[in-house]
C-alpha cells in the first residue's frame, strides 16, 4: 500500500505513555484477556456496554494513576512512521467522508483519533489494551493501541499496512453510524430491552455494517490515490477473516456459541466489506434491512 500518497490528519493525538503502563490493573493485578472477555459476556448478557462496565470497575485505579485528559491535544513526533501511517488513513477517511456527506447535502465532522499504550479514560469508561481498538460515540473520538498491530500480525496472521488500514476505517464507519443517528438508534433498542447480540442481532448488525463502510472508504480512496498493491485487498480479508466471531470463540473456547455473536462470522465481514468495495456506495450498505447477512 502506498500510504504515503495519503494527506496527514491533524486529528490525531498522542497519548502514549500517559496510561499508566501496560495492561489493566484491579487490585495490583493484572486483569488478563480472560477476564476482560467474561466482562463482556457480562455485558451482553444484562444489556451494558462492556467498556462502561470495565470503566467501573476500575475507575478508582483510573484516578490513582493520572488518567490522560481527553483534551490533550500532544501530536504525535515527527519522525514516528507508524503515527504517521495512522495520520495518512485517517487523513483520507476525512476526505472521503466529507465527500460524501457533501453530496448528500451534509457536513461531516472529523472524529479525533487517540493514541494511547495499556490503558485510556475515555468518554465511555476506563479501557486497556485487551479491550482492542474502539470508537467511542459520546466524545467522537477513535482509540487505538498500536500494539493491536502486533498482535493482529502474530496472534492472528494478518499482517499487512492494509490490513491495518481496514482496522481504522472499521472504527471511523462507527463515527460514521453516530453522525447518521445508526448509534443512537442502537442505543434507544437497547434501553427498550431489545435483544443485541446473537448471529442476527442488531450488534452484528452495526458491526458489519461498519465493515461495509470501511469497503465504501476503501474503494473511494483508491479511485482517488490509487494506492493499493497487489495482495491489499486479501490483506483486509484476511484481517477480516481472523476477527470474525467464529472463528474467534473456536479459537478461545473450542466451540462457536452464535448467541453470543455481537461482530458477525468471519465470511460475513469478509462479505461486507467486499460489499462496500465493490461500488463505494453508501447505499448498498443496509445491514439491518438485510434479510440475510
Amino acid at each position: 500500500m502506498l500510504w504515503k500518497k495519503g494527506r496527514r490528519s491533524d486529528n490525531v493525538v498522542d497519548a502514549r505513555g500517559e496510561g499508566g503502563g501496560r495492561g489493566m490493573h484491579i487490585g495490583g493485578k493484572g486483569l488478563s484477556l480472560t477476564a476482560v472477555v467474561l466482562i463482556v459476556g457480562i455485558g451482553l448478557l444484562t444489556g451494558q456496554d462492556p467498556i462502561q462496565i470495565l470503566g467501573q470497575l476500575t475507575g478508582e485505579m483510573s484516578q490513582q494513576t493520572a488518567p490522560v485528559d481527553s483534551g490533550s491535544r500532544q501530536a504525535p513526533p515527527a519522525n514516528d512512521e507508524q503515527a504517521e501511517f495512522v495520520r495518512s488513513i485517517l487523513g483520507d477517511t476525512e476526505d472521503t467522508w466529507r465527500q460524501i456527506f457533501q453530496q448528500a447535502g451534509k457536513q461531516y465532522r472529523d472524529p479525533t483519533l487517540k493514541l494511547f499504550s495499556g490503558q485510556i479514560n475515555s468518554a465511555c469508561g476506563f479501557a486497556s489494551s485487551a479491550t482492542g481498538p474502539f470508537y467511542c460515540p459520546s466524545d467522537q473520538m477513535v482509540y487505538l493501541d498500536m500494539e493491536f498491530f502486533r498482535e493482529m500480525e502474530q496472534r492472528f496472521s494478518a499482517a499487512g499496512d492494509f490490513a491495518q488500514a481496514y482496522v481504522i476505517a472499521h472504527e471511523v464507519g462507527h463515527h460514521v453510524q453516530t453522525l447518521l443517528g445508526v448509534s443512537a438508534r442502537i442505543q434507544s433498542a437497547r434501553q427498550r430491552g431489545e435483544r443485541m447480540e446473537g448471529d442476527n442481532g442488531l450488534l452484528v448488525r452495526q458491526e458489519l455494517q461498519a465493515d461495509c463502510l470501511a469497503g465504501v472508504w476503501a474503494y473511494q480512496a483508491q479511485k482517488r490515490l490509487n494506492w493499493l498493491e497487489p495482495g491489499d485487498i486479501e490483506e483486509a480479508m484476511n484481517a477480516a477473516n481472523a476477527i470474525g466471531d467464529d472463528r474467534l470463540q473456536q479459537q478461545g473456547r473450542g466451540r462457536v456459541v452464535p448467541d453470543s455473536f455481537t461482530h458477525g462470522t468471519s465470511a460475513q465481514r469478509m462479505r461486507w466489506f467486499k460489499t462496500g468495495f465493490a461500488q463505494g456506495q453508501i447505499t448498498q450498505c443496509d445491514t439491518f434491512g438485510a434479510g440475510s447477512l
